[in-house]
């Protein structure tokens, strides 16, 4: 079991900062600890040495919600485009025994596919930017998942258990690493709306409440109640310490009993107190010159869009923030194009350049070589509908694709393979258990001794499962 280093004392050199101003969504789970955990008087966030040398330092995980396509996006069918029409059978979870689907037909996709970059690899016109980008990044095409429900599958591909909240990726990675950053959080989240799971998929269930996501949404209060309320730093560093004071005296009286929960509040309070001036400036992207606002598709003084989340998320790991997750749930509604594939090309505009842009803006700067970019959804799309004429498709758990970009990942290359129609992953498929082990090991965790005992079993990420996906490093 992987466990905290000998007790600190930097949290006990900073004040606290106000309740008034106290990340909410960090501080509802701070009593969701489990018992007994992290030793007392530790700083929670208090960086650690990995397993292994890391290839990376941080991660930005694009994630985008619904379901994207892999047949109309990064998996190239021929064969689709030719069996247009054909009938299938098969016993698929989201047709099976469902009314109007005892027939199912294969369906072509919408967009044309075309070879991308030296590698040639195939995408889409569906993602024409990104897919300028393929010589930078590692795709998988045969990724799949345990759950074709969204809320399951959101769930798998965030905590690795798709039926009871477990801790999240980015939980687990601050746990395992701590930060780099006393001012910042080390998981930040930035989403315009919850989405399927709700807050789950940023949540740190039984480890130490200081590893939750702290969330972000753009627009011109990213974070409610940030600004101070005491006329100057040095009150209310005064008015804190009192606050410091009585959380030591109740930690002191309690030797032996404390469960960790009292020194996550108070680390909570640090980081706090540090974002009221360190967060403002991370996300003030004014500073930043036209040509890089133009990669991202952004127009100066703009504080929202996509383009928004993924240059703030630059500007977050540049200041040694560990993970970063870009949730796009869409402009109006999400990536679950049940009625209609056309909204996909709408969804696509919005997050083709600035994912593109973050490539080249990462690459420019010599970043590709510490960050790792993850860029996933939560499963893919039916190949086949009930009729030809159904404009939709629908929720597919056995085949979908992602892709990985940066430090100690192989570029330009294609990993795993789903069968002529895209049906299921066939060639060396990769589940979400495997996907996260990657990710892990990427960061210098193996992802078998990266454990938490919780309720009398050690617990991880990848539960009793997961390989590394050898193909995909470089």
């Amino acid at each position: 079991m992987r466990t905290e280093p000998n007790p600190g004392r930097r949290h006990f050199l900073r004040s606290a900062v106000a309740g008034s101003i106290l990340m909410p969504a960090l501080i509802d789970e701070l009593t969701a600890a489990d018992a007994s955990k992290p030793p007392r008087g530790v700083d929670p966030l208090a960086p650690r040495p990995p397993h292994y040398p890391a290839k990376a330092k941080s991660v930005i995980f694009v994630y985008l919600s619904g379901g994207v396509s892999h047949v109309d996006s990064f998996d190239p069918k021929p064969r689709l485009f030719a069996d247009h029409g054909k009938s299938v059978t098969l016993d698929h979870p989201e047709t099976k025994n469902r009314p109007g689907y005892e027939k199912l037909y294969l369906k072509r996709p919408g967009w044309t596919f075309s070879p991308r970059g030296e590698s040639g690899t195939e995408v889409s016109d569906l993602f024409p930017e990104i897919g300028g980008c393929v010589d930078d990044f590692a795709l998988i095409r045969s990724m799949h998942t345990s759950h074709s429900n969204h809320y399951n599958a959101t769930l798998g591909l965030h905590t690795g258990s798709f039926a009871f909240a477990r801790p999240s990726l980015g939980s687990w990675l601050s746990f395992g690493l701590g930060s780099e950053s006393k001012d910042l959080p080390s998981f930040v989240v930035i989403a315009p709306k919850v989405p399927y799971a709700g807050s789950q998929v940023w949540a740190s269930d039984f480890l130490p409440g200081a590893h939750q996501g702290t969330r972000l949404t753009p627009g011109p209060e990213p974070i409610a109640d940030l600004a101070r309320r005491v006329p100057s730093s040095a009150r209310q560093e005064m008015e804190l310490a009192a606050i410091r004071d009585v959380n030591a005296a109740h930690l002191a009286a309690r030797a032996g009993s404390d469960d960790g929960r009292l020194a996550a509040r108070i680390r909570s309070f640090e980081t706090a107190f540090g974002m009221q001036s360190a967060m403002p400036e991370a996300l003030d992207v004014s500073r930043e010159t036209d040509a890089t606002l133009a990669l991202y598709g952004l127009a100066r003084g703009q504080a929202d869009g996509f383009g928004w989340q993924c240059l703030a998320a630059r500007r977050l790991v540049e200041r040694g923030v560990r993970f970063v997750e870009l949730i796009d749930t869409g402009s109006s509604g999400n990536w679950d194009s049940h009625g209609d594939m056309a909204d996909h090309g709408r969804l696509a505009k919005n997050v083709d350049r600035p994912v593109a842009g973050l490539l080249r803006d990462l690459k420019s700067r010599g970043l590709m070589d510490e960050v790792l970019v993850v860029f996933t959804t939560e499963f893919g799309r039916t190949p086949f509908n009930n009729t030809v004429e159904n404009k939709g498709r629908e929720h597919h758990s056995w085949a979908f694709s992602s892709w990985l970009a940066g430090a100690g990942v192989k570029p330009g290359v294609v990993h795993g393979a789903t069968d002529e129609h895209g049906v299921r992953a066939v060639v060396d498929p990769v589940h979400i258990h495997d996907f996260h082990a990657t990710i892990l090991h990427l960061m210098g965790l193996d992802h078998t001794r990266l454990t938490y005992r919780h309720a009398g079993r050690d617990y991880r990420l990848t539960d009793v499962h997961g390989e590394i996906v050898k193909g995909v490093l470089a």
